[in-house]
């Protein structure tokens, strides 16, 4: 495989991951414009104790997804008592003070970034995405899953038949931070470098753009839509400078044909029927 393909794939790996972790949130009818903040927590945390350290990759990686839920709950106690256009600007304004802090932080490198980071490889971006995606989906099928999806679509109908909505949208939070920041420990270890620039506002508003575009109701929408909106640019490279507006043109006309996104509950039920007949 050569550097040019791995590449695509890698990014297109922590991109998965991204939109996982804006999806847990999105799934409790909450946007979050605040996942790069989490993911600069687990970029720079993980990065510090294996350069500085000398930890191994995975326990490095575990406390920088650990650092970041920490930070993803006591954030979420406050920010989600906020409603609507409150809560999408709480979360971005936490995404950049944490960018604003380590681009000040001396001990991770300051304005002049860090490296030092040994490479990760490939095979363990998509070990990540196969764990979280099988995390998600016995998670679906538990009843905190039920009790998620009841709170996504109506929270008074949860609160009446006894669901805790905010223990639920703050778990939910918690977990996203998680991915988010073992998607950042997992970029900071593949790229070697890392800048506080690599986790502006623009990295939180593509993760949202992933989930928004594949289909929220299911966590399959999530993965299309990263997988989709990792290869289009690529695939127009031959456009030069007109690239961009191609990609522009086609998200719109994808969510002005598709606003509920590419994948539905029911898209999904068809295709297991079509598949149990022609097994």
């Amino acid at each position: 495989m050569n550097v040019y393909v791995e590449g695509v794939l890698a990014l297109m790996g922590i991109n998965i991951l991204l939109a996982l972790s804006a999806y847990a949130i999105l799934a409790t009818d909450r946007l979050s414009l605040g996942n790069a903040g989490f993911m600069a927590i687990g970029a720079y945390v993980s990065s510090y104790l294996s350069v500085n350290l000398g930890w191994g990759l995975l326990p490095a990686f575990a406390l920088g997804g650990l650092t970041a839920a920490a930070v993803g709950l006591l954030v979420g106690l406050p920010v989600l008592r906020l409603q609507g256009i409150y809560f999408v600007m709480g979360t971005l304004a936490f995404g950049e003070i944490v960018r604003t802090f380590f681009q000040n932080f001396e001990p991770t490198g300051g304005a002049y970034g860090m490296r030092g980071m040994f490479g990760t490889s490939l095979g363990m971006i998509y070990a990540c995405v196969a764990v979280f995606l099988a995390l998600f989906l016995a998670y679906g099928m538990a009843r905190a899953g039920l009790a998620a999806d009841a709170v996504r679509d109506d929270d008074e109908a949860a609160r009446s038949i006894g669901i805790n909505v905010v223990a639920v949208r703050l778990l939910s939070f918690a977990w996203g931070a998680l991915i988010a920041g073992v998607a950042g420990a997992l970029f900071a270890h593949y790229a070697l470098y890392i800048e506080s620039g690599n986790f502006n506002f623009l990295v939180s508003a593509n993760a949202v753009l992933f989930v928004i575009l594949g289909g929220v109701q299911t966590v399959w929408g999530a993965v299309v839509g990263a997988i989709i909106l990792s290869l289009l640019p690529e695939g127009f490279r031959f456009l030069a400078d007109w690239r961009l507006t191609a990609y522009g043109f086609i998200l719109v006309a994808v969510m002005a044909l598709r606003p509920e996104g590419i994948l539905t509950r029911g898209m999904l039920r068809s295709l297991r029927r079509l598949l149990a007949r022609t097994a």
